[in-house]
């Protein structure tokens, strides 16, 4: 049982983010916390200088309240919206929050993934901590 466990979510066809969540809750000890983390990739400089000021913000906020709604039927889950590359900061956030499991969704590997390499498999190789890839 573990008693810290993230759970990436991405918005994508092909990722099961409820089969994740289900999965992380069954192998959860009784008072573990499980968070439910969407990365969104940063707005290039130049491309943020012509968004209106705070609507980067309002975007993490409006995602973190669209989870919060489709996990509620799940108990205690917290939603955390970050921005950064996925793999990278997926892998900083189990380290910076002492997550002892890591429970994500991936797709099956495609040609493009052999050059450069799915988020999955970028965090199964650099995670501080346990990782269920779930297909």
């Amino acid at each position: 049982m573990y008693d810290n466990i993230l759970v990436p979510v991405a918005f994508e066809t092909g990722r099961d983010t409820m089969k994740s969540i289900q999965i992380a809750e069954a192998i959860a000890g009784p008072d573990a916390t499980i968070t439910a983390l969407h990365v969104i990739e940063e707005v290039p400089s130049y491309v943020a200088q012509y968004l209106p000021e705070g609507q980067i913000d309002h975007n993490l906020h409006e995602i973190e309240d669209i989870l919060t709604k489709k996990l509620a039927e799940h108990g205690s889950i917290k939603v955390k919206v970050i921005e950064g590359h996925a793999g990278h900061s997926i892998v900083d956030y189990a380290a910076e929050h002492k997550v002892d499991c890591i429970v994500i969704a991936s797709h099956r590997p495609g040609l493009q993934d052999l050059f450069l390499g799915s988020t999955a498999a970028r965090v199964v190789r650099h995670a501080p901590c346990s990782v269920h890839v779930v297909r």
